[in-house]
């Protein structure tokens, strides 16, 4: 099942997405999936008459997975790291499918990475392996923009992983997948910069999402990043970078300064 919040006459509303590619309609639900489970209203709206929003807002935090793919690592000159590399993102990070992102002043190097997203369902501590599949809501796609001249000047991540508009997601959650053998792709202006399978990740969505809950407790809507396969680049004010990872779709953002 595809979970779409959108857009009509400035209120926002959740919805299920029906039908083929191209040809999509939206069946509301009333309230928040998160809180209130799948309850349809009747209503309907075509897919191209509404406006995509970030699929969901995190009520407290986006977790980040660094270095997750050992040809990602390396292209930077980084070792794998010896556990999970994790690192906090803002909600007011999150933006939503179309939105601009906008180049922060400080930075003349941001980087794109595709990466696939684990969207957490309820809230959760210490999770054993056995029981991940019961607090994931589902997954989508982001992307976990990094302004690579401050991460090399800062001793901590935070403004250069954490600056406004740097995690864009969407365009929807996808909440029936199995997310070990997924391509994730991303590609610049339409030409392909990133190639590769969630099969890469050193460590598995199950593992991350039982890792982190060992240090945070989980909220539902908390979103954990997975890692970006080789291929990051610099994307420039009028550029746009296009995410897409098997079974979800695809996720675009043009940037401005």
């Amino acid at each position: 099942m595809r979970i779409a919040r959108f857009v009509v006459d400035n209120d926002p509303m959740f919805g299920v997405v029906e039908g083929p590619d191209g040809s999509e309609e939206l069946a509301v639900i009333n309230g928040d999936p998160f809180y209130s489970g799948i309850q349809l209203t009747g209503a309907r709206h075509l897919l191209a008459d509404v406006r995509l929003l970030a699929p969901v807002i995190p009520r407290s935090k986006v977790v980040g997975i660094g270095r997750n793919y050992a040809d990602h690592a390396a292209e930077l000159g980084n070792e794998v790291p010896p556990a999970p590399l994790m690192f906090l993102k803002p909600n007011t990070s999150v933006i939503g499918p179309g939105d601009p992102i906008l180049l922060p002043s400080f930075s003349d190097e941001i980087s794109y990475e595709a990466e696939l997203a684990i969207v957490i369902g309820r809230i959760c501590k210490d999770v054993p392996l056995e029981r991940v599949d019961d607090v994931v809501f589902g997954y989508t796609c982001a992307n976990d923009l990094t302004a690579r001249d401050a991460q090399r000047t800062d001793d901590q991540w935070a403004r250069a992983k954490g600056f406004d508009t740097s995690c864009p997601i969407g365009p929807w959650i996808e909440t029936e997948l199995d997310p070990e053998n997924l391509a994730v792709k991303g590609s610049l202006d339409g030409e392909l910069r990133q190639d590769g399978s969630t099969s890469q990740m050193i460590w598995g969505a199950k593992e991350l999402v039982s890792y982190v809950s060992q240090a945070f407790t989980l909220l539902p809507g908390d979103i954990i990043l997975t890692g970006t396969p080789a291929g990051v680049g610099l994307i420039s004010e009028g550029q746009r970078y296009e995410v897409e990872v098997e079974g979800i779709g695809r996720l675009s953002n043009p940037a401005r300064r």
